[in-house]
């Protein structure tokens, strides 16, 4: 599984999840720090990378256009600081990898990690 972080996340993400044995990347040294969310999405699918952001728009995305792929992981929490909640963010990356690599959506807060496989259903 390769991650792709997004701008609202900080760089020292890299450090502790290729600490953890997960390949990642921060889009500040992939693309502009100003592209608009459908770029970093394009960017994701095409080099099958999983998201990693703060953002509840890439899910919306996905939401929006019925996709499977990339796989978006939401850290819904106040403090998005690796030392705060990186041990949580790899334990349930190593737990859903293979929904991962498939396509899902996964949020992860501070009490609770919740998975819903792609393409999202909208409820009628």
């Amino acid at each position: 599984m390769r991650l792709l972080i997004d701008m609202n996340l900080s760089p020292r993400w890299v450090g502790v999840l290729k600490e953890a044995g997960i390949e990642a990347s921060h889009w500040s040294t992939l693309g502009a720090p100003d592209a608009p969310d459908p770029v970093i999405m394009a960017y994701a699918a095409e080099h099958d990378c999983v998201v990693l952001t703060h953002d509840l728009d890439f899910g919306a995305m996905l939401a929006a256009t019925q996709g499977d792929k990339p796989s978006v992981v939401q850290i819904r929490a106040e403090d998005v600081n690796p030392n705060a909640i990186g041990t949580q963010v790899v334990a349930a990356l190593r737990q859903m990898a293979t929904e991962l690599e498939a396509g899902a959506l996964l949020t992860i807060d501070t009490k609770r990690t919740r998975l819903r496989l792609l393409p999202l259903q909208v409820n009628r």
